[in-house]
């Protein structure tokens, strides 16, 4: 691990001169970049929100101590680099990890930024001290932190419990960033403060939000655009209009509506990358029937994975487990141990039949079918799969009804476990196992909404956590998959494919191929125009 840490010292260190001595490049400055979002957040704290219509406004608003490289496509621990802290250090034993900032940043109302806002903010992450987080959806990735010590005003350690050596990750994610010491947790929900290229101007629900250059950013000539505005446009078609019209200068498309936008506007440029978020079906395992596996298991026999595939996402999506699975993905199964989980035979009707003979175990059948209300989020990413659930479970003797919530409204339900059987979209936004497994599937996580608990599957989880060798890890990954598999409290759906199309003029902006929530510091991007 000392090896380890002075290696990463020394590869930040490297990565900071070269980034500072990079030759620039033909950008412009200047101009407002208008981009869509596709729902209205309950606030502007990341740190509370567990959507990308918070993060990817909000981003450009912080910065974090390190950050995944926003021009490498795949986020991985080879791809992090410097941010507030200019280099960082393991100790010996691999349970102190040690940062130093950079010194001479300012928040946005003008006051230093220090190694205590460093402190302050996981501290507060972790529930420590009279402020906190209204919502805590975050706090199970600190769980391993004991404690936070600084020394002067840049140098801050955080302490472990145990080795932990993917913990970087969890950091560089878009939805870690600083937040400052002087600043209440109500005000940052309203009106964030930031140190990062944008300041926050004003954000009206179900319109817009909007951010504005940061003149006096900590990184000189950043960032090149005067302004973002964020529109607010839940319905995918008339997003596509307004990008078609050029009232916006980039569109999340999904792939059945690709063909059609770029019949409307050719010149646009569009990357189809994966959504490392799945979509999972829920089921609460603490409500009868559904405490019963047997039950559980039948639902999972019903599932046709391609059928998602082939009609959410036009064919480009993946088959996967609990993590992202390759190419895309760096932690998960391949395909041919991927198979080999209960319920993942490609023989959708050999499944099938197992299913309706559980279902007719339990006293279920034709005549005697089980009625069940499907709860989703209102929006399409979450509808559309909710509808296709509610048409396969039909199939093994099980009649669901569609419920609707306002994304306002639906975290905090999921989180109550206020639901019977649900479809959702994990909202990690990061290939990380650590985060995975500790956010949704330890005992008593807060985003555990299918409230699984197996004290040998949190045991797996913690040795996969201190594992520095990446093959051993991932083989520990793959056993805790097929440990979640076998409960089938959270049976993930697909993984899909999506568009993200710019107008050409529209320039620096790279799309991560598995996270949608990393890449949007937006400090590099510009207009040609």
């Amino acid at each position: 691990m000392g090896r380890t840490g002075c290696v990463l010292r020394v590869v930040a260190a490297a990565i900071a001169i070269v980034g500072a001595t990079a030759p620039s490049l033909a950008q412009k400055a200047g101009g407002t970049l208008h981009m869509p979002d596709f729902a209205s957040p309950a606030s502007m704290s990341i740190h509370e929100e567990s959507t990308i219509v918070a993060g990817i406004p909000a981003m450009g608003v912080f910065n974090n101590l390190v950050l995944f490289d926003q021009h490498v496509p795949q986020n991985s621990v080879k791809s992090i680099v410097p941010e507030l802290a200019d280099s960082w250090a393991w100790d010996e034993d691999g349970k102190n990890l040690v940062f130093t900032l950079h010194q001479g940043v300012k928040w946005h109302d003008g006051r230093p930024f220090t190694a205590a806002d460093v402190k302050c903010t996981w501290d507060r992450l972790r529930e420590v001290g009279d402020d906190k987080f209204r919502i805590n959806p975050r706090k199970s990735w600190y769980g391993n932190v004991e404690s936070i010590t600084t020394e002067g005003n840049y140098q801050v350690t955080f302490h472990l419990k145990r080795p932990q050596p993917y913990l970087i990750a969890l950091l560089a994610s878009g939805q870690s960033p600083v937040y400052p010491c002087h600043v209440s947790t109500a005000q940052m929900r309203a009106h964030p403060i930031g140190t990062g290229p944008f300041k926050f101007v004003e954000f009206k629900p179900n319109e817009s939000i909007k951010v504005v250059r940061n003149t006096d950013y900590w990184k000189p000539g950043r960032p090149y655009l005067d302004a973002i505005e964020y529109t607010i446009i839940p319905n995918a078609a008339t997003r596509n209009l307004a990008f078609a019209a050029g009232k916006t200068d980039f569109n999340f498309v999904t792939i059945p509506l690709l063909k059609d936008l770029k019949a409307q506007v050719p010149q646009a440029v569009c990357d189809i990358v994966m959504d490392n978020n799945s979509r999972d079906l829920l089921i609460n395992r603490d409500k009868p029937p559904f405490d019963n596996p047997d039950l559980r298991r039948a639902m999972t026999l019903a599932l046709d994975r391609q059928a998602f595939i082939a009609i959410l996402a036009d064919g480009e999506g993946a088959v996967g487990g609990t993590i992202l699975p390759p190419p895309d993905g760096v932690w998960g199964m391949p395909p041919e141990v991927l198979n080999t989980l209960p319920g993942y035979d490609p023989d959708v009707q050999k499944n099938r039949e197992a299913a309706r003979k559980l279902m007719e175990k339990l006293g279920y059948g034709p005549n005697n079918r089980l009625p069940v209300t499907v709860s989703t989020r209102n929006v399409e990413g979450y509808r559309d799969a909710a509808v296709i659930v509610i048409g396969q479970l039909h199939e093994v003797y099980i009649d669901g009804t569609l419920e609707l919530i306002d994304t306002a409204n639906w975290f905090p339900r999921v989180m109550r476990k206020d639901y019977t059987v649900g479809v959702t979209v994990s909202e990690g936004g990061l290939d990380e196992p650590d985060q995975k497994f500790y956010e949704n599937y330890r005992c008593g996580a807060a985003r555990n909404y299918s409230n699984y608990c197996d004290q040998e599957t949190d045991a797996l989880i913690d040795r996969q956590s201190m594992e520095p060798e990446p093959d051993k890890r991932r083989k520990l990954v793959w056993e805790i998959e097929r440990r979640l598999a076998e409960d089938a409290s959270r049976p993930v759906l697909l993984y899909s494919r999506f568009a993200n199309c710019r107008q050409p003029w529209l320039k620096g902006l790279t799309i991560m191929t598995n996270s949608r929530f990393n890449g949007w510091r937006m400090e590099d991007v510009w207009l040609d125009r």
